[in-house]
């Protein structure tokens, strides 16, 4: 049987080319893609963005024509959902045959409603079985019925089938589908291979999806996939992609584990000695309370290493603990900093404003720990208040949303107008930030070029104007300086 996947996101750099790295393809449907292709099923892809919504029409009718696919499988954020709708509509208008299946967190965190738009059934939580017994059941030209995980619209009734527990052995699973998103990316050298390591994460934070997710069903929601099955995958990468050298290692956990750490660590070692160049690798660290990284960054080290993620999010130990419920000092931030640069590792923070709580004083005590880390790079995000997080019930109780959300340039333009953090204070320090934290520490020319990309970021008018130059590569000097 054929089935196609359609992925959408909003930053894409051209409706040919909408990704510009291996970086940006979606797990979920990786593996699913994979898991069906495994079965003997047939399976493409399809990456739209609303960026170049006009196109998407001619898109998918050619690629439906050429590819004439009895299920199409959709993944959606919140962000993503009405536009995905919007395909979802078009679809059925024209290829009425098509059954329709839609997942990801957004469905899995909100279903109720979901089924009410052109969706034939959707998916609540891990899909890759779910799927597969769909598939079965259409190919049988049997009406789908009593698919766990599958809730299923049969007229005006909905068909809510109950939880299967979530899968336990990741290592039997194929590695996901790679081939399906090298039509949609425009590669460039040096970019970052990513290795999901597990599925699930044991934190809390507020603002995540993950304390949602982990109660949609039975079994341990944190799972983690072998050392020798991840060197499994990395060589199969090489394989295919003879030239790759740069990857990027996907868990929310490392730091916190290290017998874990230290094994998968010798394996890398052990990987790397066999090779004629060195693999080169990066991760996200979770900073813990009184924490010792010593050992950990000796063995990164020796293994190829080259940077470490961290999610700061605030500065403000209050932010942090009261709302976020993320429990660590600056001072554990600071000395976990300290010990990477030691040890020649590039340290890269995430940062987030807008916070609902947070006042312009906490959000200057993120500024102050920057300055202080000096990370090599950092992202700054505005919080956005997705559908099924604590913190979204929060922005609800307190009176700070005002339905429905503006999904337009998510992540860059303030949503809450908070009492001690107004929404211009907030967009006007986004828009500064990088100033803030490397004035005196870098070149000014790279400083104000960066400062220029959030105003661009945070601009409908003025990223519109930017994709416009860049598909004409006039933009390619600010993009060089950007790289520092």
């Amino acid at each position: 049987m054929k089935i196609l996947f359609i992925y959408s996101l909003q930053d894409a750099q051209s409706a040919t080319k909408p990704l510009r790295s291996e970086g940006q393809m979606q797990f979920g449907i990786s593996y699913i893609s994979s898991f069906l292709k495994k079965h003997g099923h047939k399976t493409k892809l399809v990456v739209l963005s609303r960026m170049f919504k006009k196109q998407k029409e001619g898109i998918l009718d050619r690629c439906i024509k050429g590819f004439d696919p009895q299920l199409i499988c959709f993944t959606t954020v919140s962000t993503e959902y009405q536009f995905v709708s919007s395909i979802a509509k078009y679809i059925k208008n024209h290829h009425r045959n098509i059954y329709l299946l839609i997942g990801g967190p957004h469905v899995s965190l909100n279903p109720e409603n979901i089924l009410s738009d052109d969706f034939d059934a959707l998916c609540v939580g891990e899909g890759e079985n779910a799927v597969l017994e769909l598939v079965t059941q259409l190919e049988s030209n049997i009406t789908p019925s009593g698919i766990p995980n599958l809730w299923i619209k049969k007229g005006s009734h909905i068909e809510r089938n109950p939880q299967r527990p979530f899968l336990q052995d990741l290592d039997s699973l194929p590695f996901p589908d790679r081939e399906m998103w090298k039509e949609w990316t425009d590669e460039h050298p040096g970019s970052l291979a990513p290795i999901l390591l597990g599925r699930g994460c044991p934190f809390q934070c507020t603002y995540c999806s993950n304390h949602a997710l982990k109660k949609l069903a039975s079994g341990a929601y944190v799972r983690f996939r072998s050392p020798d099955n991840i060197i499994e995958e990395i060589k199969e990468i090489l394989t295919d992609y003879p030239t790759k050298r740069d990857f990027y290692l996907e868990v929310e956990t490392m730091g916190v584990n290290k017998k874990c750490d230290f094994e998968l660590c010798s394996k890398l070692e052990q990987l790397n000695a066999t090779l004629d160049k060195p693999l080169n690798f990066g991760v996200n660290l979770r900073i813990a309370s009184n924490a010792d990284y010593e050992d950990l960054f000796i063995r990164f080290k020796r293994c190829n290493f080259k940077f470490v993620n961290i999610g700061l999010e605030s500065g403000s130990e209050r932010v942090r603990r009261e709302i976020l419920r993320r429990n660590y000092t600056n001072n554990d931030l600071i000395n976990a900093v300290s010990l990477a640069k030691k040890h020649g590792l590039k340290v890269n923070f995430y940062n987030m404003i807008g916070i609902p709580g947070e006042t312009l004083i906490d959000f200057e005590e993120t500024i102050k720990i920057n300055r202080i880390c000096q990370p090599d790079t950092q992202m700054l995000s505005i919080f956005y208040p997705y559908p099924g997080t604590d913190l979204y019930y929060l922005c609800k109780e307190q009176g700070l949303l005002n339905e429905p959300i503006d999904g337009n340039m998510e992540r860059a333009k303030a949503i809450l107008d908070l009492p001690g953090f107004p929404k211009r204070q907030i967009q006007q320090n986004y828009i500064w930030f990088t100033f803030n934290v490397y004035k005196g520490f870098k070149p000014i020319s790279k400083i104000l070029a960066s400062v220029m990309v959030h105003k661009i970021y945070s601009s409908s008018f003025l990223n519109k104007l930017y994709r416009l130059i860049t598909q004409i590569n006039l933009f390619k000097r600010l993009k060089y300086l950007l790289k520092f």
